[in-house]
Parts: structure tokens; sequence; C-alpha cells
């Protein structure tokens, strides 16, 4: 039986545990590949199975914007993730950002506590709010605007992606509503 081994594993576990069959017959590159029989089940998957990171191990060396505190739970580095991030974000009461969006990224967003407003569009004219228990999906490539709707609680939220880069387009558009403060993630100056 042959399984997949993401190519963040050490090159020590691909090369020494490569399977025999051809990539051809298996339509993966032979580097992500490994046949069972030759490592003990234990060490393999102990080492390179599940992973758990309690809520008092998050990372908050990730990308930060005024007005918000991230935390990375899953990412490359943490646990070897390839095609997601996965982290906690604090939104301060009262902020929001400015236009942006996340290039090729779908991102989900789940409502811990406190209330989410969601603006979006070619001039952010549509809005939706989200309380605790709701989820938000935000397509590729669509402009948008997360805002705290308290004036006094913070909004906690996990937040999901498609990608393991910190993808953030920041925007220069007309908002249909200009908000009154703006807080734009300094790394990625806006585009017009």
């Amino acid at each position: 039986m042959v399984f997949m081994v993401p190519p963040s594993w050490s090159a020590d576990l691909r090369g020494a545990t490569r399977s025999r069959a051809s990539s051809a017959a298996t339509d993966r590159p032979a580097a992500y590949t490994f046949d069972m029989r030759e490592e003990p089940a234990a060490t393999r998957w102990r080492d390179h199975g599940v992973r758990v990171i309690h809520g008092c191990d998050l990372d908050p060396n990730t990308p930060q914007t005024a007005g918000m505190n991230r935390a990375a739970a899953i990412d490359r580095a943490r646990a070897g993730a390839q095609k997601l991030w996965a982290g906690t974000v604090t939104i301060h009461p009262n902020a929001k950002t400015g236009a942006h969006h996340h290039g090729e990224l779908e991102s989900v967003i789940y409502v811990v506590k406190g209330r989410a407003r969601m603006r979006w569009g070619e001039r952010l004219e549509f809005t939706a709010e989200a309380g605790p228990g709701d989820f938000i999906f935000v397509p590729p490539f669509v402009p948008h605007q997360e805002i705290n709707a308290s004036p006094e609680e913070p909004l906690d939220c996990v937040l999901v992606r498609s990608g393991s880069d910190p993808v953030v387009v920041n925007l220069d558009i007309s908002p249909a509503e200009r908000p009154e403060e703006l807080w734009v993630d300094p790394a990625h100056p806006p585009q017009t």
C-alpha cells in the first residue's frame, strides 16, 4: 500500500522509504510516496500523523494589522500544512479593515464571539452580518472589508484560508460608505 508524504517531511523519510512503484503507476510524484512496509507503523503515525495545536500554543508571529490580532494554529512551519492556513483573529471594538482581497485564496471565517459585519463588491456596496456560530465564506478575488460591528466588544473568529502564504491585496477603491477608522496591512500597499 502506498501513501502520500508531504514535501515538508524530512528528506530521509522521503528518500529512504520511497516506494518502488513508479510515479506513473500512482499518478503521484515519487518524492511524495512511501511504502508502509518500510517503516514501523507506530513510528510513522506517531511522528507524522495527526497534530493537535492547543489554544495556549498559537503563534502570534504572523503578519499583523493594526486593529486586529492574528495567531497561527495550522501552517507550514507548525504542522507541515501545504494547502491551508488556520488560526484565530481578534478584531478590536469598532475596528475596520481597508478594502482588500486575498488573490486566489478562499477564506472561511467562523464567528466565535461578537458581531461581524462584512462589506463586499466593487464599491463595498453589499453588507451582511454574522454572529456567534455563523460561518462566512469569501471567494477568491472578492473585494471586501471586515468590520467589528460592536463599538464596545471584541470580535473573536477562527480563520481558515486555502493557502499557506499570507496573500493580501489592498485596494484603493471608493467605498459606498467610507469607514471612519481604516487600517491597511502595511506589508501590502494599496493597488488601484
